[in-house]
């Protein structure tokens, strides 16, 4: 196992923290009664505050791997292998995306709910992906500084922008298109500006691949992310509402009064600062696979949860219905089910892919042995009447 790679273990710790803290966050949140929603209560307001942090993990994250996979081929432009991975990659998160939010009954009805055309984190990192690979095709024949900068101005315009295009309903966009752009149609995330916290690992990935052979590289970057996250935090609102009064621009304004987008990327730098340090401890084969099993494990929690196919989870028997002393062990409970379902799948993909496509041909076999039985009767009867006629003629 080289070196490199070793570093790399620490981002499957952060995916497997961050996929954990998905499924208890969807779960509590879903199914908690909105009577112990309480924002006074310490217990409730830590844990709401750091179920925040989970997407921007998940997203900087994904972004971070992804880039750096991207750029440690030794090929370039479209004769790098990552690209067209990651073009497939980032079609088959949406299309994954749309199958989850497929209800059948709704189909066989000859009806598709609104809830298909609906945006959720998985179209949006799908999404994402599709756009690293496009700032890296359009910039790769570039010099190499241009790439991280693209990015990392991506992140910095999503970020500032975002009071002025999130009051925007985009009404004058079909509705599956908007629901990308706003929430005012229900979706769950947007590209923007989630792409922003992609864009920003995929930045960190560059800088991190750069330095890697430094041996010296964690005793720079940990004080780095640790102070940088704590300014971003204690210190990014007072520094928009300082431009502000210097400028008199509203849009700062805006920001100093939601600024969760700078705030939350602290938290981010704050987290990848703290399984950098416990690193060496993060090694244990099962939490690992979990980070490796991500996509399996949001599939399985979307169908037990919100009943994917066929509408029928957890969330429409118990929503916002369970009190904390329910809803905690519940949530425990759905993660541990949820992990050992998708490490069995991942153990055994082989297996059951093989067995799907079995099934598939031997459908196809059945299906095309009653077609020829069909069209033997319906050619026979036809003859039948055929010869009727003629004798009726003659």
């Amino acid at each position: 196992m080289s070196n490199a790679k070793a570093r790399l273990y620490f981002l499957d710790a952060i995916r497997a923290w961050a996929i954990l803290m998905m499924l208890q966050g969807h779960f509590i949140d879903g199914l908690l009664d909105n009577a112990f929603r309480d924002d006074s209560n310490l217990l409730y307001s830590t844990w709401k505050y750091f179920r925040g942090i989970t997407a921007p993990v998940f997203f900087t994250v994904s972004g971070f791997i992804f880039t750096f996979l991207l750029i440690k081929s030794p090929q370039s432009g479209f004769d790098n292998p990552r690209v067209k991975k990651g073009i497939r990659r980032g079609l088959e998160l949406l299309v994954i995306a749309y199958l989850l939010r497929m209800n059948l009954f709704g189909i066989f009805k000859g009806e598709i709910y609104d809830s298909f055309y609906l945006v959720d984190v998985l179209h949006c990192i799908g999404l994402s992906l599709l756009f690293i690979t496009g700032f890296y095709l359009l910039t790769n024949a570039k010099q190499k500084w241009i790439f991280p900068t693209v990015l990392a101005f991506t992140t910095l315009l999503l970020f500032l922008l975002e009071p002025g295009y999130k009051a925007s309903s985009f009404e004058y966009l079909p509705q599956f298109l908007a629901n990308y752009l706003t929430k005012s149609n229900g979706s769950v995330f947007t590209i923007i500006p989630w792409l922003g916290y992609a864009t920003i690992g995929g930045f960190m990935s560059i800088l991190f691949s750069t330095y890697q052979e430094n041996k010296n590289i964690y005793y720079y970057i940990v004080p780095i992310y640790m102070a940088t996250g704590l300014i971003l935090i204690f210190f990014s609102s007072d520094f928009f509402y300082s431009i502000f009064e210097v400028t008199g621009i509203p849009l700062f304004r805006s920001i100093f009064n939601n600024n969760y987008l700078f705030i939350r990327l602290g938290d981010v730098l704050l987290v990848f600062s703290i399984f950098i340090i416990l690193r060496k401890f993060l090694v244990n084969t099962t939490w690992l696979k979990l980070g490796q099993s991500t996509l399996s494990i949001y599939i399985i929690h979307f169908i037990i949860l919100y009943g994917s196919f066929t509408g029928l989870g957890l969330y429409s028997f118990f929503h916002h219905s369970l009190n904390p002393w329910i809803a905690i062990p519940g949530a425990i409970l759905f993660m541990i089910s949820s992990s050992f379902l998708a490490l069995g799948y991942e153990r055994n993909k082989a297996d059951i892919k093989s067995g799907v496509l079995l099934f598939l041909s031997a459908t196809k076999m059945y299906l095309e042995h009653i077609a020829i039985i069909l069209f033997e009767a319906a050619r026979s009867a036809t003859e039948k009447i055929l010869r009727v006629l003629r004798l009726i003629k003659n």
